[in-house]
């Protein structure tokens, strides 16, 4: 584990693993061309968030990609997660781009140049799939936060890449049925990916919590813009809860209450409305 510019660096147990690994098998070069087209890859999604003015905590790699933790203080809007999430498969995008230029020039290793573009295929591919904490999880799920309340997309982006991660571990024991091996590879991925699922699911209090906290600069866009505000109508008997699980994550609102009689009695502001949340 160390540290780069206040970035904590560090190997996630499923990669010393696969270390291991490579060393009794005799693998050992290929792993270390993983290992530095993985840490590319994650270097592209510290950068774009660096760029984009997100303070980046830890990088954790993994044999496929990498966890990066952010802290976003309201900055991390909808575009810009998905800008950040996008940058790591672009740069296998590019090693691909350049192994191709040295195989078109007769440059370096056939054999090697071979690999170095299927590795990076693979991970771009593997990175794209829909499911969190993939980079095509986050991309969909912020996507999402757009067009749905954002305690809901949360929710079910992490309920459909649970079940998605139990599919994985399924196809990976399905062999053994047939009494083959089982895809040792696709059973720690699932693993990993089941485990990360389920620990964001129970921290999804924190997190939405996080996200009412950091409200303020989706005022400051209203304010700045001058956009609509998108209404949210409640009747007054309803759970504070449920309106606040209602906000849109890029959206700005207010609160028409309603009484028994369906006459709007009041309008308020979203702030108010969290203000009094917190002061429960």
């Amino acid at each position: 584990m160390i540290r780069v510019s206040g970035i904590q660096l560090s190997l996630h147990p499923l990669f010393v693993l696969v270390m291991l690994l490579s060393v009794i098998t005799g693998q050992f070069l290929e792993l270390l061309t993983l290992f530095i087209i993985v840490f590319i890859h994650e270097l592209g999604h510290v950068c774009a968030a660096l760029l984009l003015g997100v303070t980046v905590k830890s990088v954790q790699l993994l044999p496929f990609g990498g966890v990066a933790v952010m802290e976003d203080h309201g900055r991390l809007t909808a575009g810009r997660e998905i800008a950040i999430a996008f940058a790591g498969p672009l740069q296998n995008g590019i090693m691909i781009v350049m192994a191709l230029a040295l195989q078109h020039l007769g440059s370096g290793s056939g054999a090697f140049l071979a690999y170095f573009i299927q590795a990076n295929a693979i991970i771009a591919l593997f990175n794209f799939l829909p499911v969190l904490p993939l980079d095509g999880g986050k991309i969909v799920q912020a996507a999402l936060s757009t067009l749905l309340p954002y305690y809901y997309t949360l929710l079910w982006s992490g309920r459909v890449s649970i079940a998605a991660s139990g599919l994985v571990i399924l196809y990976a024991l399905l062999p053994l049925a047939a009494g083959a091996g089982l895809r040792l590879n696709l059973l720690m991925i699932g693993a990993f990916l089941l485990y990360s699922n389920t620990t964001d699911q129970r921290n999804l209090p924190y997190r939405f919590l996080a996200f009412l906290m950091n409200r303020e600069a989706a005022y400051e866009r209203y304010l700045r813009l001058g956009s609509a505000a998108q209404p949210i109508v409640a009747f007054s008997a309803k759970p504070l809860d449920d309106i606040l699980r209602l906000f849109k994550r890029n959206q700005y609102h207010f609160i028409y209450v309603m009484n028994d009689d369906k006459n709007v009695v009041a309008v308020v502001p979203e702030q108010r409305l969290i203000s009094s949340y917190f002061g429960m």
